[in-house]
């Protein structure tokens, strides 16, 4: 008897062992990219699992560093800090750009204003600017939403549009992508950020102007090729080196073709 439960324990633990899983974790913008290319791998490799978390590009970085995760899913370039931190822990990094976005600046889809300056999104977003009326919209108060400060999208929003200044006090910060595309559905006075991956019909992307209203560019995959949208970035999977053999087959297939139609259908940008 105890021969035969030794006998199914190895055969248990060799079935876990065949069947490789990896964990994906990070960026809410890189969130859709990877469960969908993770679905997609699982099913061509059926040996292999793949769990995917969002939480913020920050809080993928940082379970990199803890072990609690393979690939750090990011919106935003690893920072100094970040890497000294794997540093004195002697562990190092591998940067792979897996696609590319866009900032889309969104209101709810009854909002009459159209388009926005660089200048006018500083306003509103560092509470200067407080009423539609004040940029050729309604008389209705402006509310806008942020990410949370562990986001890469915050970040990004912050450097680019807002040159590093900060944000408004008191600025309502939600913890993921999906809350923000609910609140602005939901709230006439809305605006907010999101990647091209979030766009829908039932909100309005508007157009932005970084040359103080002389041409204003619409957030698409087209006018990021063309270069001319002005927020745009790359994405980013980090791995620890010591990994590498790990999570190549995954990184592969993201980067292969298939994968890259991924992309697409998402609605971001191919690296090819």
């Amino acid at each position: 008897m105890m021969k035969k439960l030794f006998l199914t324990a190895a055969i248990a633990a060799s079935v876990l062992l065949n069947v490789q899983a990896q964990r994906i974790k990070g960026s809410d913008t890189v969130l859709p990219l990877s469960q969908k290319t993770a679905e997609s791998f699982m099913k061509a490799n059926p040996s292999k699992t793949v769990s995917v978390t969002g939480g913020g590009s920050g809080v993928g970085l940082a379970a990199l560093l803890e072990g609690s995760t393979d690939i750090a899913q990011s919106s935003r370039k690893i920072k100094f800090s970040e890497k000294q931190k794997l540093q004195n822990a002697k562990k190092s990094a591998e940067e792979v750009i897996v696609a590319y976005d866009a900032l889309a600046i969104i209101v709810h889809p009854g909002n009459k204003v159209d388009k926005l300056t660089r200048e006018q999104l500083e306003g509103i977003f560092r509470g200067k600017i407080k009423n539609w009326k004040e940029v050729g919209g309604a008389d209705l108060k402006i509310i806008p939403y942020a990410r949370e400060s562990s986001s890469g999208t915050y970040e990004l929003f912050r450097e680019n549009v807002l040159k590093n200044k900060n944000y408004m006090n008191g600025i309502l910060s939600m913890p993921a992508t999906g809350a923000i595309v609910q609140s602005v559905r939901q709230t006439p006075g809305a605006i907010a950020y999101v990647g091209l991956a979030y766009l829908s019909k039932d909100m309005k992307a508007l157009s932005i102007s970084y040359d103080s209203g002389k041409n204003f560019i619409a957030p698409s995959a087209e006018n990021v090729k063309n270069k001319t949208y002005p927020i745009a970035r790359p994405l980013f999977y980090y791995y620890l080196t010591s990994d590498a053999n790990k999570v190549s087959a995954f990184l592969d297939f993201v980067l292969s073709p298939t994968g890259q139609q991924i992309v697409e259908e998402i609605g971001f940008i191919a690296v090819n």
